[in-house]
This record gives structure tokens, sequence and C-alpha cells, in this order.
């Protein structure tokens, strides 16, 4: 019996799967980080550029004709 817990206690072959885990968890923590940032900041930058669009040049989703000449006046 004494034989059994002495080899559990030598044993390290797990201690590998438990670094991997940790390690696997910890880079799929800082891509789910990674992606919540850069998601925000590409989602207002095209917002950004969207409404900078409508109020310059016009088009069709802004009511403006969208064939580019202003009509005369």
């Amino acid at each position: 019996m004494l034989n059994i817990f002495k080899s559990f206690k030598n044993d390290e072959s797990g201690a590998v799967t438990v670094d991997w885990v940790v390690l696997t968890g910890a880079v799929v923590g800082l891509g789910l980080l990674i992606s919540q940032t850069m998601g925000t900041s590409i989602t207002n930058a095209a917002n950004t550029v969207g409404t900078t669009m409508v109020n310059n040049v016009g088009g069709a989703a802004a009511g403006g004709d969208a064939g580019g000449d202003a009509p005369a006046e």
C-alpha cells in the first residue's frame, strides 16, 4: 500500500496536462479580450466613416442623388 502512494507522488505525467490546460485557457482568454477590444474599435471606425460619407458626399442612404451630380438651382 505504501508503494502505491510513493509511485503516485513521484508520477508527474498529469502535471504536463495541467500546464497545457492553463496555457490554453490563457490563450483563449487573451483572444477574447483582443477580439472585444478590436471589435468595438472597428465598429466605431466604420460608423464614423459611414456618417462622414453620408454627411459630406450624400447618397441614396441620405436621400440624395446617387448619380453624383447635384441638381442645378
